[in-house]
């Protein structure tokens, strides 16, 4: 009667192995000595795990013939010091593998072919996907940090009711991946629903054990200078460049242009013909209003321009530090402080000075001294 045939253990092959990782190389640039590096790690840990006796265990990988085999490495020993099967062979056994052998020699051990079977089978496979899903991610991170600080155009998946947070689907295929808008960085009063598409300003991408992690925001400046960017082309070519941002989300947004080109109006081409550029940013933000004003070097230029829309009569300037006084007429006070001091805020913001703000009738002996004092950080 013929034995029964033995049934390969289930899962990939050594053969099976070896064609896998040259199709990681080819098609993900995986190299193989790294993933087999893993897949002899992943074997020599299963096998202690198993026998947990064992001290010494190696694998021997020979690429030029596809295979792999496992061994236990034992002391040679004495008969009489003999003790311990796990690690040690006696030198009678020993010469029977290779005459060569003497005491104190070290014995390579065949581990038995179908116990190794079983573990390459289930290790192996189990470090070539991850293997993979670490490539996966890696591209997935290479894909989205090269667009760090660019907008993304993603997909509502989920808003959870308890944080706000808005769970997003961004990029596409393989190389796409969730994203959380907090709550934080989505602009007040916005409503986000379940399907709907929404633009969003990469501000990080970050490694994570899960896969990168990619920050995105609703209410960063960013967003307003890249809308710019595809929407003006004088800005996206370079002539007018926009040097700063200062922005309430949701509420008011303040720009300051500047033109390379003396034949080119920087406002007018932010504004466009009939305000059709502005109008189309104004309503991707929902309604946010933008003022766009000319950037100067000349601080005092640069700062009555931007408490527009209010006139400034004068702008004065502090002997030391980012700090001036600015003069109104009295009738526009309010206008340039703005509503809850928001005009005021923005334009400091902006320009990265103190603005103290007086009307016209300020009397000039009862002027307090400017005073250096940190200046609000302006905005990129």
């Amino acid at each position: 009667m013929r034995g029964k045939k033995q049934k390969e253990p289930a899962g990939m092959n050594v053969a099976e192995i070896f064609a896998a990782l040259e199709m990681l190389e080819n098609e993900r640039g995986i190299p193989q000595a790294f993933l087999m590096d893993k897949i002899v790690q992943a074997l020599t840990t299963a096998y202690k795990r198993d026998h947990d006796e064992v001290e010494n265990v190696v694998v021997d990988v020979d690429e030029k013939n596809r295979t792999l085999k496992m061994f236990v490495q034992k002391n040679v020993v004495d008969e009489e010091d003999y003790v311990d099967p796990f690690n040690e062979i006696p030198l009678e056994e020993a010469k029977r593998l290779s005459a060569k052998y003497e005491i104190g020699d070290v014995v390579n051990v065949p581990v038995d072919r179908m116990e190794f079977g079983r573990i390459a089978a289930g290790n192996g496979k189990q470090v070539i996907i991850q293997g993979l899903r670490e490539a996966e991610r890696g591209m997935v991170y290479d894909e989205f940090n090269s667009k760090q600080h660019e907008i993304l155009t993603g997909v509502v998946t989920r808003v959870d009711p308890r944080t706000g947070g808005v769970s997003l689907r961004i990029g596409t295929g393989t190389e796409s991946t969730e994203a959380l808008l907090t709550a934080g960085e989505q602009v007040k009063g916005e409503e986000l629903t379940e399907g709907m598409h929404v633009k969003v300003y990469v501000v990080d991408v970050r490694r994570s054990t899960r896969g990168p992690q990619v920050l995105i925001s609703r209410t960063h400046p960013g967003l307003v200078k890249r809308l710019f960017e595809l929407e003006v082309p004088e800005i996206f070519d370079g002539t007018v460049e926009i040097r700063a941002i200062a922005r309430e989300a949701g509420s008011r947004t303040k720009m300051a242009v500047w033109s390379n080109d003396a034949n080119v109006d920087p406002i007018g081409a932010c504004v466009g013909l009939k305000g059709q550029r502005v109008d189309a940013i104004v309503e991707e933000l929902r309604g946010e209003k933008i003022d766009i004003i000319k950037y100067s070097e000349d601080p005092t230029e640069f700062i009555a321009a931007a408490l527009s829309p209010a006139d400034v009569v004068d702008v004065r300037m502090a002997d030391e530090g980012k700090v001036c006084r600015v003069i109104v007429p009295d009738d526009q006070l309010s206008l340039a402080i703005g509503k809850e001091g928001q005009n005021a805020r923005l334009a400091a913001r902006l320009t990265g000075y103190k603005i103290d703000i007086k009307p016209e009738s300020y009397r000039e002996e009862d002027e307090e001294p400017l005073t250096a004092s940190p200046a609000p950080a302006a905005e990129e």
